[in-house]
């Protein structure tokens, strides 16, 4: 298990150990990959395809979780749909995991919309698809095919959610911010990673925020650093867990890692991930932002 003090970040040996539970009909335990969206007229492979954990059933990000008309997470009726549909019920015990240069970039999020919508029991892959096949754990290229189940969702729980309203709230009290995008999205220099789509009209970050990396949150083999590191981390930063937090990135997925990192590792009561994110306050007429460091 993790060195931390809860069950919500598992590690690649327990994922072994279950790995029959995660191959079973009985809905107890599913394990979820979640793809990166590929970026925009390529005809990369599928990763899933090439290989995944035995057992695991595979999700795109965008095409599976995100209402691309709205740009927004899944209504809830859809919500319940698909996670019908895959074989999860509301008592399976589910983990996710994920690729992309930063391990479990999507997953994560994937794990928030989840608790979004009140699933009890989700957890992570710590490390990501990355740390499972760098370590020699098993592949296979064999999809399941569970059973459906019927899905009701508990939530939305808005209590994890930030919305521009509460961004605008934030910044009014001198409440923390944290911007996990590089520092040359942050300073403006980029609007969006190079290999990603720009998805707002100006470069900067939202007055306030402080600046920490989605990266810094984790070890150099993926996995999230121990918890008196990243205490220090966000205590540096001027984060304790004294006051509310919103964390924010280009669209929601990396500063869910933040979110993750605050609220489930180091159980900060009131944090809060604005998935609006840049995509939103980047395209806002006479929104302030701010440049440089």
């Amino acid at each position: 298990m993790s060195e931390y003090d809860t069950d919500v970040l598992v590690s690649a040996d327990w994922v072994d150990d279950h790995l029959e539970e995660f191959q079973s009909d009985d809905p107890s335990y599913r394990l979820v990959e979640i793809e990166s969206p590929n970026p925009p007229d390529n005809d990369f492979p599928s990763l899933y395809d090439e290989g995944h954990i035995p057992g695991a059933i595979g999700l795109n990000w965008d095409e599976d979780l995100s209402d691309q008309d709205q740009r927004d997470i899944l209504k809830r009726d859809d919500f319940e749909e698909l996670v019908g549909e895959i074989g999860i019920d509301a008592d399976s015990t589910v983990v996710f995991y994920g690729d992309g240069h930063i391990p479990n970039w999507f997953a994560v999020f994937a794990y928030w919309e989840f608790k979004y919508y009140g699933h009890e029991d989700t957890r992570v892959l710590d490390g990501g698809k990355d740390y499972w096949v760098e370590n020699d754990y098993p592949l296979t290229e064999d999809e399941p095919d569970f059973p459906a189940r019927d899905y009701e969702a508990r939530g939305p729980f808005e209590s994890i959610r930030a919305y521009k309203d509460d961004v605008d709230k934030a910044r009014e009290a001198g409440l923390p911010m944290v911007d996990v995008r590089s520092p040359e999205e942050f300073s403006g220099e980029l609007i969006a990673p190079p290999e990603l789509d720009e998805t707002a009209q100006r470069g900067g970050h939202i007055p306030g925020a402080s600046n920490v990396p989605v990266p810094t949150n984790l070890r150099d083999d993926g996995r999230f650093l121990p918890p008196e590191e990243l205490e220090d981390l966000y205590s540096e930063a001027g984060i304790d867990g004294d006051e509310s937090v919103i964390t924010y990135c280009r669209v929601g997925e990396r500063s869910a890692i933040a979110w993750f990192a605050l609220s489930e590792l180091l159980d900060y009561e009131d944090v809060h991930n604005y998935d609006g994110s840049w995509t939103e306050w980047g395209n806002l007429i006479r929104a302030p932002i701010a440049k440089g460091e």
